[in-house]
């Protein structure tokens, strides 16, 4: 991944604006892509007729969960501010609770998915791994913002279209789920809108290779992310951060399970 700034603007190279395109297994996740998302219906299970757009949407619930639930635990332990440290909280257990929903979704409608994020995905991992203390406050908030905008849209346009009640379900969660990490992103105070709205509405083209997750190996358990420990209930988006100072939960890394 490669973030640069060139007068005044963030350009984040890639985005989670994802299209798929093989039927068993995704062969590209791509913005550039997206306008030609098609509609073929590829099964007809009891929960209603199912897309090749609907798998797609599927997939890439998983595939953001791969990347935003490390880069949440990364802001628990390395966010300087509690607002950053809030929002880490919300990403890690609002893609705990996506994951769980897309890999029961996704075993009832017999959809393969990945185990690991992008290329594209891991450098946001890694850029900010290597972030520490203001930029990486700056740069999670920032980031995050403009993929959650991105991906805003695609939620809202699968809800709108589906005829499948499972994935139906899935998009409103995911929605409300978007909608959370949108506004605690923001509530951080760290977000410039100046770019971040350039961002979300140019994005340059990415190599297909770079926008690919990575198939599951034959035997290889299924990665699953875990919930916050004892289940602990998150303030909604808009309730008061935790005081200077106040500590939030470290949650241990993804462990990969059999599920």
């Amino acid at each position: 991944m490669r973030i640069t700034r060139n007068a005044g603007t963030l350009f984040v190279t890639g985005a989670l604006t994802l299209t798929l395109a093989a039927l068993a297994y995704p062969a590209m996740l791509g913005i550039q892509t997206t306008s030609a998302t098609s509609v073929a219906v590829i099964a007809n299970p009891s929960s209603g007729p199912l897309t090749e757009a609907d798998r797609d949407f599927v997939v890439k619930v998983r595939a953001a969960g791969l990347w935003e639930y490390p880069v949440g635990q990364l802001a628990l332990q390395k966010g300087t501010t509690p607002a950053v440290r809030t929002a880490g909280q919300h990403l890690v257990s609002g893609h705990a609770a996506l994951d769980d929903t897309s890999r029961k979704v996704a075993k009832t409608l017999g959809i393969t998915l990945p185990n690991k994020p992008s290329p594209l995905q891991q450098g946001f991992i890694s850029t900010l791994s290597a972030d520490s203390g203001s930029k990486f406050d700056s740069d999670f908030a920032n980031i995050l913002r403009i993929t959650h905008g991105q991906i805003f849209s695609v939620v809202a346009k699968i809800r709108a279209t589906t005829e499948n009640t499972l994935v139906r379900q899935l998009a409103d969660q995911a929605n409300d789920t978007v909608l959370d990490h949108i506004t605690v992103m923001e509530k951080t105070g760290l977000v410039d809108f100046n770019y971040v709205i350039v961002q979300e509405t140019s994005i340059p083209k990415v190599p297909a290779v770079n926008l690919t997750p990575p198939p599951p190996q034959p035997g290889e358990p299924e990665v699953v992310l875990t919930p916050p420990a004892g289940g602990a209930s998150l303030p909604s988006a808009g309730a008061s951060l935790p005081a200077p100072g106040a500590s939030l939960p470290v949650q241990p890394s993804p462990t990969p399970t059999v599920g």
